[in-house]
């Protein structure tokens, strides 16, 4: 019988990569997993939403509605709060849902019924979802977790491509399309999993993480900066209304605009009753489809917003109204926005899976599932080849020899990413740092090992 082989040795460049794919998936695993998980859960708002809401938001479909101003008066009576904004659902069996601002600074979603101003219920803002919502962007945590999402994001692109240098064929069998081992109890099988996973999957994961970033506090806020420099962002206001202005106050703000309108408030000259039902009767006329959410800011100097809640970007429109006469001061289509907003839109909306429909959303899915497989199986990996001595430091990173083959391998992949997300780059020499400190403390333990008595 003869023997297969034995395999060529590993070269200081693969294990040089090796050991940076192996320390970022430690470092963002926990991170990518969690917000893997939420995010595949947000690719089914409507349904969850649907199920955990269904006796709040079911009404009886009748002839005419009662007028919008009673809905908030509802609300406020019922909940002793100030509404700040109106979803009109896109169909007749459903309940209008209002955002109610309370005393103590917290807020809750009320539930009326549109034809007979009753308030149906409430439930904490945003419900289940908002809670989704906020774990996949750490923000429970806190402000601060929102710049760890960004240096996640930035590791998450270097596992991908050192993922691809690893997997590159060079004459050792590596570059495998397809499962070839057959035993999950042994290691090739999932490897073979990981590879395969990796392969096919990484183009959808490193375009999650990419249109993920412009969430980023950091990257995120310099990529809107350069838009708005460079006039690829917002358009202007028509010559007829008051220019765009960032709203001074939280509760200025309109809600539902999508992000590059975020912010923006209208001053209006005309001051009067404002009413809600005029908003709406205004935004029916102008042929706003449903579904719609109108913004009541605090001011009473800022227009009203009425803007359409879309799946796919080319139905972006927001009417600025004021309130008090009716008059529409602006129309806001996606045909105006710059081509770096219209960008930035496309991927937000491809990213949320809603953008080609079923095919969009179980792409998106599947790039989810992806992160989870090649999370388990890496840890299945790393335990099944774990080395004897993890009290001493040792995690079972391959060892990289020094050269200079060895760091242009390193460099090429990592540093160009370092560059493009800053935050990545610093996290980068602090991994470093790391290493060579955990490095320098387990030459000492070695040497006082080597000199103790046996």
């Amino acid at each position: 019988m003869t023997r297969d082989p034995a395999p060529a040795p590993l070269s200081g460049a693969f294990r040089a990569v090796w050991r940076w794919h192996f320390y970022a998936g430690l470092l963002v695993l926990p991170f990518l997993m969690l917000m893997a998980l939420t995010g595949a859960l947000y690719l089914f708002t409507d349904e969850i939403d649907g199920a955990v809401y269904r006796d709040l938001s079911r009404v009886e479909p009748r002839a005419a509605s009662a007028a919008p101003d009673l809905w908030v008066v509802a609300a406020e009576t019922g909940l002793g709060g100030k509404v700040s904004n109106v979803l009109l659902p896109a169909r007749p069996d459903e309940a209008v849902r209002l955002t109610v601002n309370l005393p103590d600074g917290g807020q809750r979603t009320a539930f009326v019924d549109p034809y007979d101003a009753r308030l149906i219920g409430d439930t904490d803002f945003g419900g289940v979802m908002e809670t989704v919502k906020q774990l996949h962007s750490l923000i429970l945590l806190g402000s601060w977790a929102n710049y760890v999402v960004e240096i996640v994001a930035g590791w998450a692109i270097i596992l991908v491509a050192t993922g691809l240098f690893l997997w590159w064929p060079r004459g050792r069998g590596v570059g495998v399309a397809s499962i070839r081992a057959t035993d999950p109890k042994r290691r090739p099988f999932w490897r073979d999993v990981h590879a395969v996973t990796g392969l096919y999957a990484g183009a959808v994961i490193a375009f999650l993480v990419i249109t993920g970033m412009p969430w980023s506090a950091f990257w995120g806020d310099q990529y809107m900066a350069a838009v708005k420099e460079h006039g690829l962002g917002r358009p202007k206001p028509p010559a007829a209304a008051s220019p765009f202005a960032h709203a001074d106050h939280p509760g200025d703000a309109p809600v539902g605009v999508g992000w590059i309108m975020e912010g923006m408030v209208m001053p209006t000259p005309h001051r009067g009753l404002a009413s809600l039902s005029r908003v709406i009767d205004t935004a029916e006329v102008q042929g706003l489809a449903r579904p719609y959410r109108v913004s009541i800011p605090s001011n009473p100097a800022l227009a009203w917003t009425a803007a359409r809640q879309v799946k796919q970007v080319e139905d972006t429109r927001t009417l600025y109204i004021d309130a008090a006469t009716g008059t529409v001061r602006a129309d806001i289509r996606y045909d105006q926005f710059g081509v770096g907003a219209r960008a930035f839109e496309w991927g937000i909306a491809v990213h949320q899976g809603t953008q080609y429909g079923w095919i969009n959303r179980y792409l998106m899915l599947g790039g989810c599932i992806a992160i989870w497989l090649l999370g388990i199986s890496g840890i299945i990996m790393w335990w099944k080849r774990r080395p004897p001595s993890l009290s001493k430091g040792r995690l079972g990173a391959p060892e990289a020899p020094p050269g200079p083959r060895v760091r242009a391998a390193v460099l090429g992949i990592v540093l160009p990413l370092a560059i493009l997300y800053p935050l990545t780059g610093l996290s980068l020499i602090a991994a470093l740092a790391i290493e060579r400190a955990a490095t320098l403390v387990r030459r000492r333990l070695d040497a006082r090992a080597a000199r103790s008595p046996s």
